[in-house]
């Protein structure tokens, strides 16, 4: 029986500030309960961050006191399922251990510590910061993407601050602790290793007694049992389930889950499996599950807060959903965060979704030395067989970027010889998937190109990350000059949606340096890749519009080049799907769960079937198990629709395929069309402002609809990336597209939730495009 702890908890600062006790919530953090108590301002908002510091520097007790009488179990254990970090916990005044590893459970017997009426609970938090500068200056320091020592903790490392995140350093109790009471036997690891036709459990039993234990597990109608004499702990039960149906990714098949379930005495352990098998082309880097090999749509994952305890279920469900309503399959949990949560991987498993879990390893040479080393191993240990049950999770990956860091960073001489992660990445961290999971498969970290000796950043093999463009400032249309086989991270930045902005901001009036900023060189970048793609903004509302429209040109022509280069190159992997904060980043989805333009143009580059260019050809992206017959046109157009050249095809894109066509040629022109099976899509000759498109002429009405209203628009010239923003009026308002291009006689119809004026719905600055002949007068 487990009973949850998380009532009746106080939060006091240890030490020299004046913090008498506050309620507490569990699980939660020491920034929330402060920002409840009215001790702090809301760190998101502003520059409030930069004044928090101090948090991350105090130490800090929680407490509470329950009732407990004598139950008749023969055991009482202290479960603490995620202390954040460095933690001495004490039951009635006993130090029951000390934890440091944020990634990690813990388990205290308490039975002879418990006494009959009221007991009290201690959490004593020791300052992040004092514990990871003290372990860095007794290993030595370690070279690092930031001047945080994140790498001298086993804790989230983006709470340190990164280039979308801000340096916000938790304490607390941050996923749920109770008592958990048994008696003879208890399960103390399930693992399920699942094959396609059945499943091998492992099991391992801590006991109270010598008494032959027997272990049953059950799935899909098959039971199997086995007895653990004296002396046993472990057992493999073998269940053979060959009328099992396939678990398939999203877009290839089902996701049939079936109950597994295992039992000792009166402990029962269950979860839901899902039966596939998976495996790892590593030199091409190209995943196959159940045998069919699978093109890769994903985003990268970050925490979706800085403060992950507030992360619900209803939250996390809201996420995900819209990363597979954008057409993805895979999601990538970064490695700078955290192994994620069941129900993250609930969600995944139920939908369809692939997921690349990282070891926390990020952007950073790591000490290998104690009590390193004892803490990885204890966490890697337990989340590889947390996690084993999920037919989601496809691949173990052993870091972020550092073994890019080791070879091209110039750390090698700032280490001096010093260790740096290898002996994580290369054997340990294998060591333990081989042992504990050998289903799946290991990577040792990403970028990677198969070997040790080999260059990380080479394209032909593995994976890359492509940072050159953004980073380097250089145009989008530089994402050309790669043939990678397999994409795990890019990105561009564009600015949150205006509600998100402005809930971060006091600025009156907003500017574009209202929004958060952690890049280097982030704002000039954002204006310098505009380039010759867009007009010059003038104003405020025009920065924030070309922002985020070139940021979504720029990931669709990342994401429609690699997946045109199917089947050599097999994925893509967007950095990043999510924000955990109002900020400007490369996210699809803002901090406050808003859809960025580019989520829209991501949706349609995601689709299972595709039409996009590779140079000067056509491509036609065919990303399902059935052939895609189809008759195409082909025609070249002037700025009022009129073909001046076509040609119409009967064509057969075989599955999983791609098949390239040569336009017409023709007199100059301003415009490409391809149409095919009622959609169609449309090309420019030139940048926007050399098009020397008319001025934006229209009609657009807006009826009543369930729930909000549909708006019409009727183009009477082009009418170039068109857009709604009625979260300008309405923080909830949402719409259902944006970016949409319209030929004159052409209409589209959006459809907006939310309360708002309905007129305004088509007015400056809602109703945007870049052609537009209406303009605010506010100046950038």
């Amino acid at each position: 029986m487990f009973r949850a702890l998380h009532d009746g908890w106080t939060l006091r600062a240890d030490g020299e500030r004046d913090l008498a006790g506050i309620p507490a919530a569990v699980p939660g953090s020491v920034h929330t309960d402060l920002l409840a108590a009215g001790l702090i301002d809301d760190p998101y908002r502003d520059d409030n961050e930069r004044r928090l510091g101090w948090i991350g520097r105090t130490d800090w007790i929680y407490e509470t006191a329950f009732d407990w009488h004598d139950d008749g179990e023969e055991r009482a254990d202290l479960v603490c399922e995620g202390l954040d970090t460095v933690a001495t916990v004490l039951l009635n005044g006993h130090e029951l251990g000390g934890t440091a590893n944020m990634h990690r459970t813990y388990r205290f017997a308490v039975r002879d510590l418990l006494r009959d009426g009221r007991n009290t609970l201690k959490a004593r938090f020791r300052a992040p910061y004092a514990y990871a500068e003290e372990q860095q200056a007794r290993h030595g320091d370690r070279p690092a993407a930031y001047d945080e020592p994140y790498a001298f903790i086993r804790k989230m490392a983006c709470n340190f601050g990164w280039d979308w995140g801000p340096t916000l350093v938790t304490s607390g109790i941050w996923r749920p602790i109770g008592l958990h009471s048994w008696s003879g036997a208890r399960l103390a690891e399930v693992r399920p290793l699942v094959r396609g036709d059945g499943v091998d459990v492992h099991v391992r039993v801590e006991r109270t007694g010598e008494a032959p234990v027997t272990v049953t597990a059950e799935v899909a109608g098959v039971t199997v049992e086995a007895k653990l004499e004296q002396g046993e702990s472990e057992a493999v039960l073998r269940l053979d389930v060959p009328h099992a149906e396939r678990w398939w990714p999203r877009g290839h098949g089902a996701q049939p889950l079936y109950p597994l379930t295992v039992r000792t005495g009166s402990d029962q352990w269950r979860r839901e499996i899902g039966f596939r098998t998976v495996e790892l082309d590593t030199d091409a880097f190209r995943l196959i599950v159940n045998g069919r090999p699978v093109f890769v749509r994903g985003f990268n994952w970050i925490p979706d807060d800085c403060f992950p305890a507030r992360v619900t279920p209803d939250r996390l469900a809201e996420r995900v959903d819209q990363a597979v309503a954008a057409g993805a399959n895979t999601l990538r949990v970064w490695g700078g965060g955290v192994y994620e949560s069941d129900a993250f991987y609930d969600l995944a498993d139920r939908l369809g979704l692939l997921v690349w879990q990282d070891f926390p390893f990020a952007c950073s040479a790591y000490p290998e030395e104690e009590p390193f080393r004892s803490e990885v191993e204890a966490e890697a240990r337990d989340n590889v067989a947390r996690l084993s049950a999920h037919p989601s999770l496809v691949l173990w990956c052993g870091n972020n970027e550092n073994i890019e860091g080791h070879q091209h960073w110039d750390w090698r001489e700032r280490l001096a010889g010093r260790s740096w992660g290898a002996a994580f990445y290369y054997d340990l961290l294998p060591s333990v998937v081989s042992e504990l999971d050998p289903t799946r498969p290991y990577w040792p970290g990403s970028p990677y190109s198969g070997s040790p000796d080999r260059d990380v950043r080479d394209p032909s093999t593995g994976t890359v990350h492509i940072w050159t463009v953004w980073g380097g400032g250089l145009d989008y249309v530089h994402y050309a000059d790669y043939t990678p086989r397999f994409v795990a991270e890019f990105g561009y930045q564009g600015p949150p949606t205006y509600a998100t902005l402005r809930a971060g901001s006091s600025d009156e009036p907003l500017t574009p340096g209202s929004s958060h900023q952690k890049a280097p060189g982030g704002q000039d970048k954002l204006l310098a890749g505009l380039g010759e793609h867009l007009p010059r903004p003038e104003t405020f509302d025009d920065w924030h519009y070309y922002t985020q429209l070139n940021q979504a040109r720029a990931m669709t022509f990342g994401v429609e080049r690699f997946r045109a280069l199917m089947p050599y190159c097999m994925g893509t992997i967007v950095w990043q799907l999510n924000d955990c904060w109002p900020v400007t980043s490369w996210a699809a989805v803002d901090g406050g769960g808003r859809r960025k333009p580019l989520w829209y143009a991501l949706r349609r580059s995601y689709a299972d079937r595709l039409i996009t260019r590779l140079g000067d050809e056509v491509v036609l992206v065919n990303d399902t198990d059935d052939t895609w017959s189809c008759t195409l046109t082909l025609a070249l157009r002037d700025l009022t629709g009129r073909a001046l050249a076509a040609q119409t095809d009967q064509v057969e894109v075989p599955a999983r395929s791609t098949l390239r066509l040569a336009p017409p040629q023709g007199p100059e022109a301003a415009l490409l069309t391809a149409e095919l099976d009622g959609h169609r899509a449309l090309f420019t000759t030139a940048e926007d402002p050399a098009m020397n498109y008319p001025p934006a002429d229209y009609t657009a009405t807006v009826t009543p609809e369930e729930g909000g209203h549909a708006v019409t628009i009727t183009a009477r010239t082009i009418l170039r990336d068109l857009a709604l923003f009625p979260d300008r009026l309405d923080p909830a308002a949402t719409v259902d597209d944006q970016l949409v291009t319209l030929l004159p006689g052409e209409s589209v119809t959006f459809h907006v939730t939310g309360d708002v004026d309905p007129e305004a719905l088509t007015s400056y600055p809602v109703l945007r495009c870049v052609n537009e002949s209406v303009r605010g007068s506010a100046r950038v």
